[in-house]
């Protein structure tokens, strides 16, 4: 079916009450961002519940973009018709579904304008009745080849056949800033996905040990990170030179703590940087009881030596569900490559899975961390990827 008009719903934003005009506004600027190569292709229309783009180029195909964007429920690919003269939909209508392949179809009306003299089940039967007299198509109301939707708006009518899902969510960025945690691996990015897509806006940190780790998983996290592009189209990435600290803490740690201290180190490491950059938390891609650093007791521990909340949207999910979504927003492919992170350079036998504060305070005592970690913090290096439309 041929389309002039692509109808833009919010969805969740409809709860926001009084502060639901500036979510709105965010996400129609979210929206220019991303076709900002078609910008002089449409022209865009903010209304109480819908966002219209009026495609000055018949049948120009936005899908791909959009359906990407965060705070959209859904969006309609229509045929906007001026003259809503109940003949004349019939006659457009007409011409229209032979376009369309299927053998059966079902007309559904709104009529919004209250003033049109037609409510909507007359112009369901008017409609089915023209199309039942000039086609060979067949009504089915419980499952139809072809829905032929309809609304009358003070405007005008719009047809569609075709109604896309989007994300969902909040427009990008209007929630907030969080620092994420980036490991290379399959978890993080899914998280990350899952907290772009409530409109939180992510700066990435990465902790690098290199000569153990290679170039190979910078390369990941690059390929990763522009994947990601799609979703938040500005991404800064922090890498943090973490070898001399790695190798202090396997130098000073009890049997099966090192794990539990490295992790307080790039906590700590974390929470600094992001009070830098004015960031208010903190996330990664742990999932409760997935390895010992990651139960109840190790998080515990490991969360004291920060003050800033630490989110974990992946903390209630099973790994076949994180690898389903990791295949869905495609990072799974790039997440499965062959390279060694900082976390798994060096083998750790029996590691605690209830690790107890004193102890580590111990072990930390044991050697200058606050001084490896101004440096690393001093001799970070710093990436942004935006997103390259064309």
């Amino acid at each position: 079916m041929d389309f002039n008009t692509i109808i833009i719903r919010f969805g969740e934003l409809s709860t926001k009450g009084k502060n639901k005009k500036d979510f709105i506004f965010t996400l129609a600027r979210s929206i220019k961002r991303h076709l900002i190569d078609y910008q002089d292709l449409y022209e865009m229309k903010i209304n109480h519940d819908h966002i219209y783009l009026n495609l000055k180029e018949k049948n120009l195909d936005l899908a791909e973009i959009l359906k990407n964007i965060q705070g959209m429920y859904s969006f309609s690919l229509a045929l906007k018709v001026e003259d809503a003269e109940l003949e004349n939909i019939n006659s457009i209508i007409l011409e229209q579904i032979k376009k369309e392949e299927g053998k059966t179809f079902k007309v559904h009306a709104r009529r919004i304008d209250k003033s049109y003299p037609y409510i909507s089940d007359d112009i369901n039967r008017e409609v089915a009745s023209n199309i039942l007299k000039n086609t060979d198509l067949r009504v089915d109301v419980h499952n139809p080849d072809i829905l032929i939707s309809i609304e009358i708006r003070t405007d005008g009518a719009y047809i569609f056949t075709q109604t896309i899902k989007g994300i969902g969510g909040y427009p990008e960025g209007s929630i907030g800033k969080c620092m994420m945690m980036l490991s290379g691996g399959i978890d993080s990015p899914v998280a990350s996905y899952l907290l772009m897509r409530r409109g939180v806006e992510l700066s990435f940190i990465h902790f690098a040990s290199p000569p153990y780790t290679n170039s190979g998983v910078i390369n990941k996290l690059e390929d990763i990170l522009t994947t990601l592009n799609d979703y938040q189209t500005k991404i800064n990435l922090y890498i943090i030179p973490f070898t001399k600290i790695q190798e202090k803490i396997y130098e000073v740690s009890e049997k099966g703590y090192q794990v539990t201290i490295m992790r307080r180190m790039m906590y700590r490491i974390a929470a600094r940087l992001a009070k830098y950059k004015n960031i208010t938390c903190i996330a990664n891609g742990e999932s409760i009881g997935q390895v010992a650093s990651q139960t109840l007791d190790s998080m515990y521990v490991i969360n004291k030596v920060i003050d800033l909340p630490v989110i974990r949207p992946l903390a209630t999910y099973d790994k076949n569900d994180i690898i389903s979504i990791s295949k869905k927003i495609n990072t799974y492919d790039i997440s499965i490559r062959p390279y060694v992170d900082c976390c798994t350079i060096f083998p750790v036998l029996e590691p605690k899975t209830s690790p107890k504060d004193k102890i580590c305070n111990l072990i930390e005592s044991k050697a200058d961390f606050d001084s490896l970690i101004d440096e690393a913090l001093t001799n970070y290096e710093h990436k942004v990827f935006k997103k390259d439309y064309k």
